[in-house]
Formats: structure tokens, C-alpha cells, sequence
């Protein structure tokens, strides 16, 4: 599969901020509110056939993570175009977003409180 990274780039920087992420939550999430803040998204090529995508935020959802992926995944692959995600966000509507990847591969490497 061949993926455009630069395109994905591009799209990552649209999750930074402070959102309302309801689009890309499973459903059944139990907490009170889908605003979160990313401070920090980005892709980084380690090896010619393996991607990191890289999130740092105050908190989480449920395959939030997995969901950003999967949209991003979408904008390698052509099915949408970096400048849709804002939009995506707006309207806060699942079935715009991309599917949930799987797990493997997903993992947490820090948590920080002050």
C-alpha cells in the first residue's frame, strides 16, 4: 500500500488544538465530554515501509487515537484530502472519519502529570 506522506503531514496539523473530537470516538464511550487537546501531532517516517503517528494530548477516547489514524490512513491512500478534516471535526459526525485500525502497533509511551 502506498501511501502519500506528505499529504498525511498536511492533515495530521488540523488535529492540533483544542476540539471537540466526537467524531472520532467508538460509540459506548462513557465520558461526559468528547473536548480534547492535542498539543503536539505529527507523522514521522522511521524506516522506508513504517510510519509513527505521533499524539500528544491532555486526555483521550476511546480508539480516538486508532480512529485519527484510520483518517489519516484515508488521506495517504487519496479518499480524502487533508483540507476535509477540519470539517470533519466540525460536524462531528462518526461516518465521516475513517475506520478504527487495529491495535497492533498502538502503544502509550508516556504519561505526565503536573
Amino acid at each position: 500500500m502506498k501511501l502519500d506522506i506528505k499529504k498525511m503531514k498536511k492533515a495530521i496539523k488540523y488535529f492540533e488544538g483544542e476540539h471537540d473530537f466526537k467524531a472520532f470516538k467508538a460509540s459506548g464511550t462513557s465520558s461526559k465530554s468528547s473536548v480534547r487537546t492535542i498539543y503536539k501531532a505529527e507523522i514521522i517516517v522511521k524506516e522506508k515501509d513504517k510510519i509513527w503517528i505521533e499524539l500528544t494530548g491532555n486526555g483521550f477516547l476511546y480508539n480516538m487515537v486508532r480512529i485519527i489514524a484510520g483518517t489519516l490512513v484515508d488521506v495517504g491512500l487519496g479518499n480524502l484530502e487533508p483540507e476535509e478534516i477540519p470539517n470533519i471535526i466540525e460536524e462531528q459526525k462518526r461516518e465521516n472519519a475513517g475506520k478504527t485500525l487495529p491495535p497492533q502497533g498502538l502503544y502509550l509511551v508516556k504519561v505526565e502529570y503536573d
